[in-house]
């Protein structure tokens, strides 16, 4: 008999936490796993299970800034979801989904609750008080769930009893990257970054350097609610012609682009297009943050393939 499985997501756009949920809710074996999702808006990341014919349920409530009045509400939204499921497994991904959907899915009496760490919330930049209420709410959280699955060391050393499985990626067909090139000079070397454009991803310290660097170019790939902020520094800066905002592409389809792959976060999980650039061949400069150290000193990549993260999660799932 097939075991259910339910992820849960707080954000549907694309990110590292999405493509996660997404890569395990795709590749599970079919004949032993039966896979719903249920994540707050309806982007990208819902666009991609439904064409892939997986069971997708909008949260209408789930978000990730703090309203009590709508937590409230979507504790009971995610009770109810769970009781008409009944999943034997709810597998819960970022802090929001991880805190309402922990004790909802323990109210309506799930047996088996993981959460996977993406990276501590308490990492990110926040005034001490906020940052130790995010520790103890994270820690309670932990508290709620069977399994804790952490994808750096650096985050396994402090999540006690953790399970260590790090993210993976298959091989990758990469193209030209002639979208990038084609917007600098011939002789440009180009310095490139690829994540959704927040205030963690950091990509303004590109901007800043290239300021101070009057020989650097810099392509910027992504979406994201700082794209305004970066858009007015590369204007006050006067950085039209050497720094550019590309938009969401493909990672695939514009690592060739770049000469040198630059991923200045202040704080990560397990950095998928970290394990992108690297299999492209390029020259890395990255903040050592998060699972950050775990790729660059890595002298084995067997560890970051999808069929081990697919393997290694799934056995959790039993």
């Amino acid at each position: 008999m097939k075991r259910k499985v339910t992820y849960v997501i707080t954000k549907s756009n694309w990110g590292g936490a999405q493509r996660y949920v997404f890569d395990l809710a795709t590749n599970l074996p079919k004949e032993q796993f039966e896979v719903s999702v249920i994540l707050g808006g309806d982007g990208l990341l819902a666009q991609k299970l439904r064409e892939q014919k997986t069971s997708v349920y909008r949260s209408l409530l789930l978000e990730r800034d703090i309203s009590f009045t709508k937590d409230i509400k979507s504790f009971f939204e995610l009770y109810r979801l769970f009781k008409k499921i009944c999943p034997d497994v709810v597998h819960l991904n970022s802090s929001k989904a991880g805190g309402i959907g922990a004790l909802a899915a323990r109210m309506a009496g799930v047996k088996n609750i993981i959460f996977t760490v993406h990276g501590l919330p308490e990492d990110e930049p926040r005034g001490v008080l906020a940052r130790l209420l995010i520790k103890i709410a994270t820690r309670l959280t932990f508290m709620l769930c069977d399994k804790v699955i952490t994808v750096s060391k650096d985050n396994q050393r402090r999540v006690r009893g953790s399970v260590l499985i790090y993210n993976g990626i298959g091989p990758i067909a990469f193209g030209t990257g002639e979208i990038i090139r084609s917007a600098f000079p011939a002789e440009a070397k180009i310095t490139g970054t690829i994540g959704e454009l927040n205030k963690n991803k950091n990509q303004q310290a590109l901007i800043e350097e290239a300021k101070r660097t009057p020989n650097m170019f810099v392509a910027i790939v992504g979406e994201g609610e700082v794209r305004s902020e970066l858009e007015r520094l590369i204007n006050k800066y006067n950085l039209n012609n050497r720094v550019k905002l590309f938009g969401f592409l493909p990672a695939a389809e514009v690592l060739k682009g770049f000469d040198i792959f630059a991923l200045p976060s202040l704080k990560e999980g397990l950095p998928y297009v970290l394990l992108e650039a690297k299999q492209a061949g390029l020259p890395i400069v990255a903040n050592r943050v998060g699972g950050i150290p775990d790729i660059l000193d890595a002298k084995d990549m067997s560890e970051f393939s999808l069929q081990t993260m697919v393997q290694k999660t799934s056995a959790l799932y039993a």
